[in-house]
């Protein structure tokens, strides 16, 4: 709902020792009245320069405050975990945890100005399947990017960064008291987020959501409630690795099997509940996850989400320090050998081709190499969308919104840079919006222990070749957790809550007659060509649907959300 109130504030900040006696002020008899809540804030946001403030205030939390002298301030945590967008309106700023609350706001007047939906905002979409920050679906409104602060005066917004991802590797000189303190700062973190309470987990049987689980029964001093998803799909159910850590920890284990029915069910229900479209599709498992456990009385879970982030999980960090080798290798042999032969019709050998792949790739500069294998670039954006859409929107513009995050990094190493983009990419415009909408659609809370300030220091501290030794993936995060982790948990490859959409809806027809009205409806909106989405039905989902049921999947959630939230819509 939209805050008009002169103070707003959610999360669990943690503010720093110098706002001791503030903070402790909200423990006393009747401190939850908004004047109490906001005298912590009001000592770090009435500087002239907040940023320098906020930068000292770690945790989970949104806040905004508009001032007696007609000031404004807004601010996010450092994952924007806790979002908040703004609108600006004749001389008025408007704020709300949601974009579509601001869809419509009153000017001075009092006539309410409604925001059309934004064509770039919907290419953004088809390309990273979310809608990354700042732009929102709705023209004019914006969403705060994490560690990011708004000040509105006097008529004019100036928004800005807080905090700027930094890396200080430091030299180890004990490895086994760099574990010791790894292992106290995850359980801490584990004990904060328990705060007390009897919360359960998500357990997809990976290496983050299976330390949570263990780290749990071992704060708690009780058997930890885990829940996990399953799938009856060759190549996407993990349930036997979640049992085996179930098992190892003693936790009180709940599964639950989605079915296509499920999906046919509840993808109205999820593509409609975000405020604007959402083309995760881990979203559906996760919000059966956490519905299960809300029928089992469970009214907040822990989730493993950050911890491939900080400690380098994921893959593209081993491939895209594979192409980053090339670099090493001394330019006149580059120049002068190697693109020239494979650049040739002899690169297209059969014994050459792979070369020649290789320095295709390595040739293109990070971060536009990351998207080597984007969807929507593979399909081809003329092919796929309408040329009446497609001259109405910048296709540059992703790429030059992921240069500039990239380009502001303070990081030496590639590995860290990495680290540092997909806090925002995947874990603040992807990742968490899935955990945190899926949970509160379920009337669930969750927490992110794999988060905490102490853990996220802890990384930016880490040297690189801990986080990635040669191609080893979280070196030290699996040497610190080996003999407290089964080892066939350490030695398993990352997966997820996977979703086996395109194998289902080739094979059950109530899915398959979801995805055909869905697309059909899609194709008179003006954006997506009528014969892509029937050669994509017809041909290509039967023939490849592991591959193509992705590009299904974003364009149904699309549908969906235009269908509960702008039925008449066309571009």
């Amino acid at each position: 709902m939209s805050v008009r109130d002169s103070f707003f504030c959610s999360g669990q900040p943690r503010f720093p020792a110098s706002l001791t006696g503030a903070v402790d002020d909200l423990a006393r008899p009747g401190a939850d009245d908004a004047a109490a809540l906001a005298r912590p804030w009001q000592a770090l946001l009435m500087q002239p320069d907040p940023a320098q403030s906020l930068a000292q205030v770690g945790g989970r939390f949104s806040v905004g405050w508009r001032q007696a002298e007609g000031r404004t301030v807004l601010a996010t945590d450092r994952f924007g975990i806790e979002p908040l967008c703004y609108r600006v309106v004749g001389q008025q700023l408007h704020f709300a945890t949601r974009a579509d609350a601001l869809a419509e706001v009153p000017d001075e007047s009092g006539r309410l100005v409604a925001a059309e939906l934004d064509p770039q905002a919907l290419f953004d979409y088809l390309y990273f399947h979310v809608i990354p920050a700042p732009r929102t679906i709705f023209r004019d409104v914006f969403r705060l990017p994490p560690g990011h602060v708004a000040v509105f005066e006097h008529g004019q917004l100036r928004v800005q960064p807080y905090w700027v991802p930094s890396f200080h590797p430091e030299p180890v000189a004990d490895l086994g008291s760099l574990k010791q303190e790894f292992l106290g700062l995850l359980e801490n973190a584990v004990r904060r987020q328990l705060d007390g309470t009897d919360a359960a987990c998500f357990l997809s049987g990976g290496t983050d959501s299976s330390t949570v689980a263990g780290m749990i029964s071992q704060v708690a001093g009780r058997p930890a409630d885990t829940y996990s998803i399953g799938f009856e799909a060759e190549g996407y159910d993990e349930m036997a690795f979640a049992r085996i850590a179930a098992k190892h920890f003693g936790c009180r284990h709940h599964e639950y099997y989605v079915t296509p029915r499920d999906l046919v069910d509840g993808i109205t229900k999820v593509a409609t509940f975000y405020d604007q479209p959402f083309g995760n599709s881990s979203a559906l498992p996760a919000y059966y996850c956490a519905r299960v456990a809300h029928d089992d009385g469970v009214r907040r879970l822990l989730a493993g989400d950050g911890g491939d982030e900080l400690f380098g999980g994921n893959t593209r960090y081993a491939k895209q320090t594979v192409f980053s080798w090339y670099d090493g290798i001394p330019g006149p042999l580059r120049s002068g050998l190697l693109e020239p032969v494979l650049g040739s019709p002899l690169g297209r050998l059969p014994l050459l081709k792979k070369g020649a792949s290789y320095i295709d790739q390595a040739r293109v500069p990070m971060p536009d190499r990351l998207q080597s294998y984007n969807l929507l670039t593979r399909l081809g954006q003329a092919q796929v969308l309408e040329q009446d859409f497609l001259r109405r929107v910048d296709t540059l513009a992703p790429q030059k919104q992921q240069r500039q995050v990239w380009g502001a990094t303070k990081a030496g190493h590639l590995v860290d840079r990495m680290l540092a983009f997909d806090w925002r990419y995947t874990l603040a415009d992807t990742d968490l919006p899935k955990v945190v909408g899926t949970t509160g659609l379920a009337g669930m809370q969750v927490g992110f222990p794999m988060l905490d300030d102490g853990l996220l220091a802890f990384s930016q501290r880490l040297p690189p070749s801990f986080k990635l030794r040669g191609l080893q993936l979280r070196w030290f995060f699996k040497e610190a957790l080996r003999g407290f982790l089964p080892d066939e948990i350490i030695t398993k490859k990352k997966q997820g809550f996977g979703l086996p959409f395109g194998v289902w809806a080739t094979r059950d027809a109530g899915l398959g007659a979801l995805a055909a009205d869905s697309l059909g409806s899609l194709a008179g909106r003006g954006i997506v060509r009528a014969d892509f989405i029937q050669s994509l039905l017809k041909q290509r989902l039967p023939e490849h649907p592991g591959y193509y049921g992705e590009m299904v999947w974003i364009l149904i959630m699309l549908e969906q959300w235009l269908r509960g939230h702008r039925p008449n819509y066309r571009s």
